[in-house]
């Protein structure tokens, strides 16, 4: 099985129980839903005039065709916009240092109906 990383960071995946943690580095291709942002209102804070935007997600950019015995590790927001993808998977069950910081994952999920 081929394990392709379709965001811009390592996974470093360290099932329950193992003591080994196997690392799948960036591919070099990050998916990605296109963004729409639509200004919606005007909120004050501290002195601020922030705007408030109604964001909508479109398509899916940068993720390849299914490929024979080859999935795809993708953010959730991607996932999500692919439900019908059986070869595209999120990292589950994540795994935080002391200070919060995201280290790694105990599983991957798949996203969909």
């Amino acid at each position: 099985m081929r394990i392709v990383n379709l965001t811009p960071h390592a996974i470093n995946l360290m099932p329950e129980g193992e003591t080994r943690i196997a690392t799948i580095p960036p591919s070099g291709r990050v998916a990605r839903c296109s963004v729409v942002r639509r200004q919606v209102d005007i909120f004050a804070v501290g002195g601020l005039a922030v705007p408030v935007n109604k964001t909508l997600f479109g398509t899916v950019e940068g993720l390849p065709d299914p490929q024979v015995d080859t999935i795809y590790i993708v953010s959730n927001l991607v996932a999500q916009a692919v439900p019908n993808r059986p070869d595209v998977f999120i990292v589950d069950d994540v795994v935080r240092d002391p200070e919060g910081r995201i280290v790694g994952a105990r599983a991957l999920a798949h996203v969909g109906g």
